[in-house]
């Protein structure tokens, strides 16, 4: 009897701490969101508006800082100092030898001079007269040159020939070289409007002062050279899994690439070894990072009127905080921070991070001193129950991949070009939804809706009349974590309507997602 009794204890006492689990875990995610609900609302307030690059939309001050610039540029590229590396030393001693050959020419130049003035001074005479006045003129000469060699030993002055005096050589000028050209992702610096929209970048970075704004663009231009960028983009083979972990993926609403960061991917131990276990292999994941911004950010539209920026998602999910503290890591994260904004300035249009612990509110308050007011007004932040909700105010769901709450699946025959519909399901009520059919042949549709939690069922309506309606799917409860995406293919012979219908039963509001089309049967 006694052991029997136990059991029971037992069970009550793992359920209670299993509940209780789970109760801390919910208030710590509400009190989270409503940090982050907080802070959302005064980044909201101050939410960064990407800036046009059309000249003309431009204010004055900002036209003639861009018009400054060009200038320094153009200035700098005829000198061609944009692609020479800052000169060494000159050892003392070449400089001494220098100064001895520039002290020869002033000599020479001495006695060129003295030897023009005298025959500048004769005039056409009797033979006696030129005679006497030339022997006179030699005679200068001669104590020019006995003064001028007492100051420089005979063996340095060039000798001199009758005929170099009757027919002196002119030195040949050459042409100055040709204006060098300097690209900086895929654009050519001066060459048309594109150029404009890098240098806008440039200026916006350090608030339109021209000469700070020269100064980075000049470092920029350095550090690639001395990265090798044009190489780095031909190397093969330095990604190894790290794919999964940054990649692009679509676009938001306003046309930005969507690049994600899946910072949770690290605690894959052999994913995280080959990235940062020695200096080798970091030095080699930097590499991967700088390639793969290079590549994409080569794919951009820099006209004036196109997409210059990118979209940032930094997805912590399963990313615990000690991850960000190991020194070998943080040393990597830091690096590619600094290189980012030292040479790639203004290329972030949004950085959104989603599935946000605990932990990170406490760090981002730590680092945020340190962010300037227009970098923090990119920001956006999302807990782990509203992620989804976050990612559609700038993604439309046919953009955003299906494990973040969209349609997006490389494995289906549906495409982003399918847009979807999206509507809301209130609370307590029922929803339909009418699938017109107008031709026989097959109908596809996904559906979806964020949180679940509701009945689902199917039928098929024909138009004709005495037609018997058809049960397609039978109605079924589909939980929260059941299914994400549901889809359905369904082969039409006659002419109707297929009808979905949503059963909320619950006191919250739901959004749903779908999308259908019809392949004709001819």
């Amino acid at each position: 009897m006694a052991e029997e009794s136990k059991a029971p204890a037992t069970q009550v006492v793992g359920e209670t701490v299993t509940v209780t689990e789970t109760v801390v875990v919910e208030k710590v995610d509400t009190a989270v969101e409503e940090v982050l609900a907080e802070e959302a609302k005064v980044v909201e307030c101050e939410s960064f508006k990407e800036e046009s690059n059309k000249f003309e939309d431009l204010v004055d001050p900002e036209k003639k800082a861009l018009q400054e610039l060009k200038l320094l540029i153009r200035e700098a590229l005829i000198k061609r100092e944009l692609s020479t590396l800052p000169p060494h030393p000159v050892p003392e001693k070449e400089v001494k030898d220098e100064e001895k050959e520039g002290e020869k020419e002033r000599v020479i130049e001495v006695v060129e001079v003295a030897v023009a003035a005298v025959v500048e001074e004769t005039t056409p005479a009797p033979d006696t007269e030129v005679k006497e006045k030339v022997e006179s003129g030699e005679q200068i000469k001669e104590s020019v040159v006995e003064e001028v060699t007492a100051l420089v030993p005979s063996e340095d002055l060039p000798s001199v020939t009758a005929g170099d005096e009757e027919n002196p050589k002119v030195e040949e000028t050459a042409p100055p070289p040709p204006r060098e050209e300097i690209s900086i992702w895929g654009v050519t610096l001066l060459a048309d409007e594109k150029s404009d929209v890098i240098l806008l970048k440039f200026l916006r970075a350090r608030d339109f002062k021209v000469k700070e704004a020269f100064a980075m663009l000049k470092s920029v231009v350095a550090w690639r050279k001395e990265f090798k960028i044009e190489e780095l983009l031909e190397e093969q083979g330095i990604n190894e899994g790290l794919e999964k972990v940054v990649y692009i993926n679509g676009f938001d609403r306003e046309g930005h690439p969507i690049c994600y960061n899946a910072v949770g991917e690290f605690q894959d131990k052999e994913l995280y070894n080959n990235a940062f276990v020695d200096a080798e292999k970091r030095a080699k994941f930097l590499r991967f990072f700088i390639q793969f911004l290079e590549k994409n950010i080569r794919k951009l539209d820099f006209t004036p009127e196109g997409i210059s920026t990118i979209v940032q998602i930094i997805d912590l999910k399963n990313s615990p905080g000690l991850i960000l503290f190991k020194k070998d890591l943080r040393q990597s994260i830091n690096q590619a921070l600094q290189l980012l904004q030292d040479n790639y300035p203004e290329f972030v249009a949004k950085q959104i991070f989603i599935n946000v612990p605990w932990w990170y509110v406490t760090c981002n308050r730590l680092i945020s001193p340190f962010f300037t007011q227009r970098t923090k007004s990119k920001f956006v932040f999302a807990g782990p129950t509203r992620t989804t909700e976050t990612l559609f105010k700038y993604i439309a769901p046919e953009q955003l991949p299906v494990q973040y709450g969209g349609l997006k699946d490389s494995d289906h025959e549906f495409t982003p070009a399918h847009s979807a519909t999206e509507e809301i399901i209130k609370p307590t009520s029922k929803h339909t939804i009418k699938l017109p059919i107008t031709e026989i042949g097959t109908l596809d549709w996904e559906v979806r809706v964020i949180g679940w939690d509701i009945s689902y069922g199917v039928e098929f309506v024909p138009d004709a009349k005495g037609s018997y309606t058809w049960i397609v799917q039978k109605p079924r409860k589909v939980g929260p974590s059941d299914e994400q995406l549901i889809r359905y293919s369904f082969k039409i012979t006659e002419i109707g309507k297929v009808v979905l219908t949503f059963d909320n039963q619950t006191s919250k509001k739901k959004k749903l997602l779908y999308r259908f089309k019809i392949k004709s049967s001819s």
